[in-house]
């Protein structure tokens, strides 16, 4: 082989190889699905400081019993008594391997945070929370 063609093959392995290390994206809106298949809220996962973030866009039910927008008082440190619209729930992912990890996610219905990774399979995308016990629970949230 020439000279031209091994810079060539070299460029392009280089290329190919970074492209397979990076995750799949995972920004934009996506629609919450509980256990039981019914759609709750609405999250934006966006791109801040070389992070992956989220936050609730939209929920099914926004106001409480009295008509109220929903608050999440459960919530601890500067989250605490926020409106749960506008809340960000994922805070500080980083890319490992073909999924985002290394942050936490918070249930606004309870406070709890736990550690979180999320990653994309073409229009679903996988978030999995998990408690420091070792337990953890996956779903399956849908591109909008």
């Amino acid at each position: 082989m020439n000279k031209t063609k091994i810079i060539l093959l070299v460029t392009i392995l280089i290329f190919t190889s970074s492209l397979i290390a990076d995750p799949a994206p995972v920004t934009g809106i996506w629609r919450t699905v509980n256990e039981k298949g019914v759609e709750e809220s609405t999250v934006e996962i966006f791109e801040k400081g070389g992070k992956i973030f989220g936050k609730i866009n939209s929920l099914k039910d926004p106001n409480d019993k009295n008509g109220k927008p929903k608050i999440c008082t459960a919530c601890k440190g500067s989250d605490k008594d926020k409106p749960v619209v506008g809340l960000e729930i994922i805070k500080g992912l980083s890319a490992d391997g073909d999924k985002y990890a290394g942050g936490i996610i918070m249930d606004p219905e309870n406070g709890n945070e736990y550690k979180c990774s999320i990653w994309a399979e073409g229009s679903k995308l996988n978030v999995r929370g998990k408690h420091w016990t070792g337990i953890f629970r996956t779903q399956t949230w849908l591109k909008k």
